[in-house]
């Protein structure tokens, strides 16, 4: 059977959007956006959990204030610091975690890169569900405060750079 590039490249673009993560701005207004990400993995909470808060692993560099994603870290108990150590001994505070349920919920708040200098708040929740053998995680940001020209707008670039950080952890 011959097949013409076209129908090649149409199976190839039908076989990325069914194996990539699910993507959505739940909501986006002035005051503030939801989005929501859902990636499935083929491993068990536990090692899903364990690959999540290793975010040294699957961060990438170009979205860090260090450029280099190896000062990365987060401490997954309440109080914990998802942080970066910078060059010359400073650091950035990226988020605290609030909610910390090994193999199950990871929950922070702050806002990550430009909605750290805003007057906004973020809370993320990372939901890890076990079914034989299989994981999903949900991921969902929500973001709320002030700015001059609202946050609807970031909506979409925000949840971009999640889907490609998740894309990364799937790995």
């Amino acid at each position: 059977m011959i097949r013409s590039p076209i129908v090649v490249a149409v199976a190839v673009v039908v076989a990325a959007v069914a194996s990539a993560a699910r993507a959505e701005v739940v909501d986006a207004a002035a005051g503030g956006f939801t989005v929501k990400q859902t990636v499935a993995v083929a491993a068990p909470a536990a090692k899903a959990w364990a690959a999540l808060i290793d975010v040294r692993s699957w961060w990438d560099k170009s979205h860090t204030w260090s450029g280099d994603a190896a000062n990365l870290s987060i401490e997954p108990v309440p109080g914990g610091c998802f942080c970066e150590k910078l060059p010359g001994g400073g650091g950035v505070r990226h988020m605290t975690v609030v909610y910390a349920d090994p193999n199950k919920t990871l929950r922070m708040t702050g806002g990550l890169g430009p909605l750290q200098d805003m007057a906004v708040i973020g809370v993320m929740t990372f939901k890890l569900t076990e079914a034989q053998g299989k994981t999903t995680l949900e991921m969902t940001y929500k973001i709320g405060g002030y700015a001059p020209t609202g946050l609807a707008a970031l909506a979409k670039p925000v949840d971009g750079v999640i889907g490609e950080q998740l894309a990364h952890w799937k790995k």
